[in-house]
Formats: structure tokens, C-alpha cells, sequence
């Protein structure tokens, strides 16, 4: 099979930059003709390294109906060149595009659906089948109209994935007990919400520390929050971090207080890891947990419940353990293999 996965860009810290590499790279792995279409990355050792075959096309700037534009003239060559089976795209932009190139190459275009949340993600329906990344996803894209026939869910993967080692090459060294938490510092993820209940937190437990590991616009703010807090010297923020899994590989418990996630790759990291989990009972949260059994579900926006749950477990060193162990459990669904074989299953349906 011939297939195309097409993007914006593939930068860093973008959990679709993510999927989408790891996915080329598994598909290409067994034995496809896989592309990979963007503007500029930082992936292009691994992809090549992989099997993947990288094509370049200029950045689309602007407004969006001009940057869509702009976008399909850039891709009407390649795919004209390629004449693929299938083309993933996987942000609106890119889905648009691919959609007025499709009457000329005659491929099939799948869209995945990472961010429900965004205005724009009802125009993901262009495709001839949308992936939901969640149940979550599924449902509110049936909200937005799009039919059953042409969904179908995948769930997000990250373990295995080609864009990392099997294992951490290094561990960070963290003051214990350690709670960490690994985002983009922007008001969806509610950094502010976790630094409150932190302080809660350190009140009854001088000794805990926070890790906020993660980037962003609201990084100054969240400092001088978590200055104000009065835990501010037990509160670190690590910047980016190319493989978070170094420094969740030393942590107690992984926190995530967001207020809307899709699914949350993360939380596989932090799983895969052993980290008990603390995160907001929101969107497609629950699934990347693995439900209540796999850890602690807390009401969004609720410092007092995300700060009851982590001194439940800074308390009890027993119940820690079982959250532990809990969460490393039943992680075959959060591996890329797992991911690469179900969308492959999409893309035979289509094209039968």
C-alpha cells in the first residue's frame, strides 16, 4: 500500500507530530510505501533512519482560507507524482487541502481527529473515513453531525514508537516524594489548578515536590503562581524535555490536571513508566487511563479533590504501590504496534 501522511508541520511537542511519525514509521515497517508530507519538522533523521521518505513542501502562512490554498497547491504535484493509496491527513488545514487534491490522483483520504475541541475540527468530516482518537471524540464529532458509517476510533499509542528508545537512556534525579506533571503551559491543561493543589499538598506534606515539565505561552504566570503559593521552592519547572519518560521514570505519581484532552499520549508515557496517576475526569481521559481501577479520577477545575487524591497516595505507601502496579498493567492498547494495525484496518476497508 501507498500511503501519505500529511501535516502542517512536525515539530516537537505536538501530540499529532507525535502519532503521526511513530505511525509512518510502524506502517513502513511492515512493509508499505509510507510519505511523510509537512512543512519543517524535526523528525526527519527518524523518519528516513525508518524507511519513511520525507517530502518537504513551504510553510503555509496566513489566513485560513488563503493557507488552504496554499497548502493544496504545494501538495497537488507531490501527490500527482506519488499517486497514493491513501493519503492521513491530520490537522483541518491539511484535511481541506488534501480533499481539493483528491479528484486528481483519485486516493482516498482518512482524517484523524486529535483535538475535537478546536472550532474547526467539525470540518475533519472531508474525509472518507475520520478517526476519533477516543470514544470521547467519537461522540462529540457525532455531536458535530459526522456519520457513524464513516467513524471509527483508534486509540492514541506511544510505546514501542520508533521516535524513542525502548527505555530511557537516562534518568533524571528527582527530591522524593515526587509529583510531576507534562504538558504545554496553556490554560487548557490547568497548570494553575495542579500548583493550587499542590499547596495544599505541601502544607501537610513539607517533604513533596512538583515537577511541571513542558513549554509555553503562560510559563511566566505559572512561575510567579506558583511563587505565590507559598510551595514555590518545591515547585520546578523543567522547560521541554525531548523524552519526559527520563524524568517520569523517577516519579511517584504523574498529575494532569487538564480541563479538555482528547486522549492524553502522556498518560501512556506515564504508564509505561509505573507512575501512579492523578488526572481530571475529563474527555478522553478515563480511556488513556484505563478507568478508575488504573488510577485516580478527579473532577476538573477542583484543587481540593486533586490535592485529596495525591495525599491519598503520598499517605499510604501501600495504596501507592497498588496504583503503581495498577497503572503498568494492561498497556497493550497504548502500544504504536497496537495503533498501526488498527488504522491499517481503516485504510483496507476504504480501498476494498
Amino acid at each position: 500500500m501507498i500511503i501519505v501522511h500529511y501535516l502542517n508541520h512536525t515539530l516537537q511537542a505536538n501530540g499529532h507530530v507525535a502519532v503521526a511519525v511513530d505511525l509512518a514509521c510502524a506502517q513502513a515497517a511492515l512493509g508499505h510505501q509510507v510519505y511523510l508530507v509537512s512543512g519543517r519538522g524535526d523528525f526527519d533523521d527518524v523518519l528516513v533512519r525508518n524507511g519513511v521518505t520525507k517530502i518537504d513542501v513551504p510553510d503555509a502562512r496566513g489566513l485560513f482560507p488563503l493557507r488552504m490554498l496554499t497548502m493544496a497547491r504545494s501538495l497537488l504535484p507531490v501527490m500527482r507524482r506519488i499517486r497514493p493509496d491513501i493519503v492521513n491527513a491530520h490537522m483541518v488545514t491539511a484535511a481541506i487541502a488534501a480533499r481539493l487534491v483528491a479528484w486528481t490522483s483519485g486516493y482516498k483520504l482518512v482524517t484523524t481527529v486529535h483535538n475535537s475541541f478546536d472550532r474547526q475540527a467539525p470540518l475533519m468530516r472531508v474525509g472518507d473515513r475520520v478517526i476519533a482518537v477516543s470514544k470521547s471524540v467519537y461522540d462529540e464529532m457525532r455531536g458535530f453531525g459526522v456519520a457513524a458509517s464513516k467513524l471509527r476510533i483508534v486509540h492514541n499509542g506511544t510505546i514501542g514508537g520508533a521516535r524513542r528508545p525502548a527505555v530511557p537512556v537516562q534518568r533524571t534525579t528527582l527530591s522524593r516524594p515526587a509529583i510531576a506533571t507534562v504538558c504545554g503551559l496553556h490554560p487548557r491543561k490547568g497548570v494553575d489548578h495542579l500548583i493550587d493543589a499542590f499547596a495544599i499538598v505541601h502544607r501537610q506534606c513539607p517533604a513533596a515536590h512538583l515537577y511541571i515539565v513542558g513549554d509555553g505561552p503562560f510559563r511566566t504566570a505559572y512561575e510567579q503562581r506558583a511563587a505565590d503559593s507559598g510551595a514555590g521552592a518545591s515547585i520546578h519547572f523543567t522547560g521541554h524535555v525531548g523524552d519526559p519518560r527520563e524524568v517520569l521514570a523517577e516519579v511517584d505519581i504523574f498529575a494532569l490536571a487538564s480541563l479538555r484532552e482528547p486522549f492524553g499520549l502522556v498518560v501512556s508515557e506515564a504508564r509505561e513508566m509505573g507512575c501512579a496517576l492523578v488526572t481530571t475526569d475529563v474527555d478522553g481521559l478515563p480511556e488513556a487511563v484505563g478507568g478508575a481501577d488504573h488510577g485516580i479520577l478527579v473532577p476538573p477545575a477542583d484543587p481540593a479533590a486533586m490535592a485529596a487524591a495525591l495525599l491519598s497516595l503520598i499517605n499510604d505507601p501501600a495504596l501507592l504501590a497498588r496504583y503503581r502496579a495498577a497503572s503498568s498493567a494492561d498497556t497493550e492498547g497504548l502500544t504504536v504496534a497496537v495503533m498501526a494495525k488498527s488504522t491499517l484496518d481503516v485504510y483496507d476497508e476504504i480501498i476494498s
